[in-house]
């Protein structure tokens, strides 16, 4: 069983994927196509798809977890561990992508210092 899930999609693909697939929420499609019509849905979502992401996980035996995971378009991405697939969000490294006294209580503690030195 395969699981689609789609953000801003255009009606055409949407129409298309209802061929083959379930839609069960606005975005959301489930069906168990073959191997070979899940990887033509596939390639039809990525050439389709102008804006917005999608993400497909389906099972396979290439893994202990018994399932992979497509991401198209997405801040998340698939990273491997030993063999297990995880989501990660790619973090910022660039230096100032979070600015000093962001929080409350760095706030805070900027003001207490402050008073100090008066």
């Amino acid at each position: 069983m395969i699981t689609v899930i789609l953000s801003s999609p255009p009606e055409k693909l949407r129409g298309h994927l209802t061929r083959w697939l379930l839609e069960v929420s606005p975005g959301v499609y489930v069906g168990r196509p073959t191997a070979r019509v899940r990887d033509e849905l596939w390639e039809l979502i990525v050439s389709t798809l102008t804006s917005g992401r999608a993400i497909m996980t389906f099972p396979t035996r290439s893994n202990e977890q018994g399932f992979e995971i497509r991401v198209h378009r997405s801040q998340w991405e698939v990273a491997d561990f030993d063999g297990i697939s995880l989501m990660r969000h790619p973090v910022s490294t660039a230096k100032g992508s979070m600015k000093a006294g962001w929080s409350s209580a760095s706030r805070q503690r900027a003001a207490r210092r402050r008073n100090k030195a008066k």
